[in-house]
């Protein structure tokens, strides 16, 4: 199949205008567009990918991953989703197709996964077939498990080379983010086995753990490969002010604990420091918080003027964030559809070009922004 006919026929099966329900109009500063609700019927959906054949791949936080296809969300989850625990931020989180998907059909979920001591950001990878998952086995944990529920991080992404990059949230451990021997607070890389790469930035360091990319990192919730350079972006939560948006160097360090923009819930200090020597500054900071989850480039023919844009949800901004940059630089940003959709967890752009979002309620839904 060409990219045309494939444009065409996952058009076919997302699109199903006469079960879409139009929303409301909003007005941009590059263009117009409409909010279409694709269905309300998802518990918590954290994390969305789409089949070569145009069907879209959802998971729901409590562990189950469902299958929108021909404008409809099929009301049986698909079986051999591996336990989770969903407790907390934790349960199934993000969902990523092997880059050879049509050949091999693999395709990887993270998930809190238990064990002795705890739970942990865990990455399973599996086989799609018709009557679900197969092959199911576990390539990753950020180790040390360690109990409760909070921190977890969990994007998966692959660059171009194939070498796959998941997030890890520091559990609400300051100190593991810092800790080259813990891969809590990091970005690590693998090879689409989950066996590391012999390049990797800490491979045969004494202390280190080889799987690790960057560290330094607070919980880390959208990752997203530049269109242009093949550059891994990742943004993340602060606490009360100081999320970061960075760009993911080898071996870096992105400062938390130690240099922060945020304060801690109860007001307190943090660090007295926001940049340190040794350690990177993040492209962009904001303060307050918005809350940021999901990452993707706009590369579509849909929206013309928004063109190499970066999107993020605002979960604590209630707004979709588009921001322009000139390369690696930080120009400026828009708040798209503020105040109409409640914590939007993750934002992809579909093969026909719209941008698709996801919401995290027990009430959540699936949404398509369109061109008016």
């Amino acid at each position: 199949m060409n990219r045309r006919q494939f444009t065409l026929v996952a058009a076919s099966v997302i699109a199903a205008p006469a079960v879409a329900r139009a929303q409301d109009m909003f007005k941009t500063s590059k263009h117009t567009l409409r909010l279409v609700t694709l269905t309300s019927g998802l518990e918590q959906p954290w994390g969305m990918a789409f089949l070569p054949d145009g069907r879209m791949l959802i998971t729901e936080r409590p562990g189950r991953l469902r299958v929108f296809a021909n404008g409809r969300l099929d009301p049986t989850p698909l079986p051999g989703v591996p336990r989770v625990v969903a407790s907390g931020q934790g349960g199934l989180l993000d969902v990523c197709l092997h880059p050879d998907f049509a050949q091999n059909r693999v395709l990887y979920l993270s998930y809190s996964g238990e064990g002795a001591g705890g739970s942990a950001t865990t990455v399973a990878r599996a086989e799609w077939g018709d009557g679900g998952l197969r092959s199911v086995t576990r390539i990753f944990e950020a180790l040390p498990r360690a109990s409760g529920g909070l921190h977890f991080g969990s994007r998966i992404a692959f660059d171009r080379t194939g070498l796959m990059y998941v997030t890890t949230g520091e559990r609400y451990n300051k100190p593991r983010a810092q800790d080259p021997g813990d891969l809590g607070g990091k970005v690590v890389r693998l090879r689409d086995d989950g066996t590391v790469p012999p390049d990797n930035p800490f491979v045969g360091r004494a202390g280190a753990r080889p799987e690790i990319f960057t560290w330094g990192h607070r919980n880390p919730q959208g990752l997203a490969v530049h269109p242009e350079t093949g550059k891994v972006w990742e943004i993340e939560h602060g606490p009360r002010g100081g999320d970061e948006l960075n760009i993911l160097k080898a071996g870096a360090n992105y400062g938390w604990p130690k240099a922060t923009a945020g304060i801690d819930y109860n007001g307190s200090i943090i660090s007295p420091y926001k940049t340190l020597p040794g350690m990177e500054d993040p492209i962009r900071t904001w303060v307050p918080s918005i809350s940021p989850s999901g990452l993707c480039f706009y590369t579509g023919t849909a929206f013309p003027g928004w063109k190499g844009s970066l999107f993020t949800g605002g979960l604590s901004a209630n707004a979709l964030f588009r921001i322009e940059l000139d390369g690696a630089r930080y120009i400026g940003e828009e708040r798209l559809i503020e105040g109409r959709l409640p914590y939007i967890r993750d934002v992809r752009q579909g093969p026909d070009g719209m941008l698709y979002l996801v919401t995290h309620s027990d009430k959540g839904g699936l949404f398509r922004l369109e061109p008016a």
